[in-house]
């Protein structure tokens, strides 16, 4: 098989949700059917269950939560498969934004009982900023939900885009009898014993079948489902591929990943209906996946996922060619040629040294302290720069200190190297050096982990200190030396570990302030890393 044919057969894809909507569920589930797991582990539960392939991290495990992304490759029919599992909880928002960066499609899955949710919508809008696909799957259906219809029409009203069911689920909880396939007109049969041991074989089954259609479902379920059907088929958006790899129709699939119902059907239409790797923006227009050339970006790093070696691994999207070990590429940023040491596949925390990689693969790579999120690597003889991945604001504060003065250089290294994971963001007084640390998240449970973190990987004890600063400006231009600015007195200066100026402020009516008092000043809601 040549690189061309590798890279076309490579889907790479996040799965996004709010908390709870049954993600780690879904994505354990597709790694059983692609045989990466003989055992599919449990999110929640007793002390002695399994837990998720994808929750690697101990407090992920006690928390019940997934903290961090994880990365999974596995074979499917023919496919090369890289799923990107993300966080659900919004305190970790911004490791979701970045992990899509390296996606070319999305999964979204939604409580069949709440709808759409909150951080639904963020990482929504993630997506329609970058015309990402999103596939659907309507989850839990094997308990009480709410009408499909009204699932839909929130859909397409919340996102502004249309709505295709590619199934359609007769009944719910107690009364759930599996769903009809509108497009091959048959049945997938509800068997809550089943758990997914052997595939479900489907029942071919016309609506007008009726005598058919009683004998498997009932009286009154072949009624509603006949009237729903008549009504999708008159009346719902038609089935549109172009639409669909465009961000515009999003295919909706229904079923239960708990009791693995419907899995296997939208792992087999998804992977039929999404694209092969796509080209990559950068400052000097596109990158053709299938160029020979290779290429890639580093979209996430990750410190102490092996305790036994204390390293860190640097995460890259390979957007172009083919990547191969012990060749040299240049690191763009740090302007030199390298060899990515100990590339590896992942699947979680588990890794397997591999020779060679294609467009859209995600590789680890050893990373001793030179990559920085958004870096681009190339091969040398063409070098291209992929757009920076944007740092946004935190909404809160710290200031924090290690209880041991002895310990000053763990601690030190232990914030920089979190910091630099993007797990929190890292500021300090100018000129200070690391006297004061204050830090920021987007969500206060990131505080919590920090502090696990430095305790449990570093053997650093903390002390934290809440601030009153709820809003952070990069300074992009300005008219004077910062601390020559006119600032309200309860502003403050600082920079990040890139040097960068900032500005912290209590209130909206203080940065308003600083733009009227300081004609020049531009102030900027996050920075992107070039």
């Amino acid at each position: 098989m040549d690189y061309r044919q590798e890279i076309e057969r490579r889907r790479t894809f996040a799965i996004i949700s709010h908390p709870d909507a049954g993600k780690t569920t879904l994505t354990e589930k597709l790694l059983l059917y692609g045989g990466a797991i003989q055992l599919a582990g449990s999110v929640k539960g007793k002390a002695t269950a399994r837990h998720a392939v994808s929750d690697w991290m101990e407090l992920e495990k006690q928390r019940g939560i997934s903290i961090t992304s994880s990365v999974m490759q596995f074979e499917y029919n023919g496919y090369c498969i890289n799923i990107l599992d993300t966080p659900g909880h919004q305190d970790f928002s911004e490791d979701t934004y970045r992990t899509l960066m390296a996606a070319d499609s999305a999964v979204m899955v939604i409580d069949a009982a709440k709808g759409i949710e909150p951080q639904t919508r963020k990482l929504f809008k993630i997506c329609a900023m970058r015309h990402i696909p999103i596939f659907t799957f309507i989850n839990k259906l094997d308990r009480e939900a709410r009408d499909p219809f009204e699932l839909m029409e929130e859909l397409e009203k919340e996102f502004g885009i249309g709505t295709y069911p590619v199934n359609w689920p007769i009944g719910c909880g107690h009364d759930f009898k599996g769903v009809f396939d509108r497009d091959r007109r048959e049945i997938l049969a509800f068997q809550e014993f089943h758990r997914g041991q052997n595939k479900i074989s489907a029942i071919e089954c016309e609506l007008t079948d009726t005598e058919r259609l009683d004998e498997l479902i009932g009286h009154l379920m072949r009624e509603k489902l006949v009237e729903d059907i008549e009504l999708l088929d008159g009346a719902s958006y038609e089935f549109d591929l172009d639409a669909v790899r465009a961000g515009e129709l999003s295919p909706v699939f229904f079923g239960s990943a708990l009791t693995n119902f419907g899995v296997e059907p939208f792992l087999e239409n998804f992977l039929s209906m999404t694209t092969s790797p796509l080209p990559r923006e950068t400052a000097d227009g596109e990158v053709d996946p299938m160029g020979e050339d290779f290429s890639a970006f580093v979209f996430k790093i990750q410190a102490n996922m092996n305790k036994a070696h204390r390293d860190r691994i640097a995460f890259m999207r390979i957007c172009s060619g083919r990547f191969e070990r012990d060749k040299e590429y240049l690191h763009v940023q740090g302007g030199k040629v390298l060899k990515l040491a100990q590339p590896q596949q992942m699947m979680a925390q588990e890794r397997a040294i591999i020779n060679e990689a294609f467009a859209g693969d995600i590789i680890g790579v050893f990373d001793p302290g030179i990559f920085s999120i958004g870096d681009t690597v190339c091969a040398a003889k063409h070098k291209v720069q992929f757009e920076g991945i944007p740092t946004f604001a935190p909404e809160h504060f710290s200031v924090i200190s290690q209880v041991d003065t002895m310990k000053r250089k763990q601690f030190t290294k232990g914030v920089t190297q979190i910091a630099q994971e993007g797990a929190i963001q890292m500021f300090h007084a100018p000129n200070s050096g690391m006297e004061e640390v204050i830090v920021g998240a987007v969500g206060v449970l990131q505080f919590e982990v920090l502090e696990y973190r430095l305790k449990n990987e570093y053997n650093v004890d903390i002390r934290r200190r809440d601030l009153s600063y709820g809003y952070i400006r990069w300074i992009e231009k300005t008219p004077r030396k910062p601390d020559e600015l006119n600032l309200a007195s309860d502003t403050r200066w600082v920079q990040d570990f890139h040097g960068k100026d900032l500005l912290l402020f209590n209130n909206e009516w203080s940065i308003r302030w600083a733009e009227q008092k300081n004609e020049g000043l531009e102030l900027s809601e996050f920075s992107r890393n070039w």
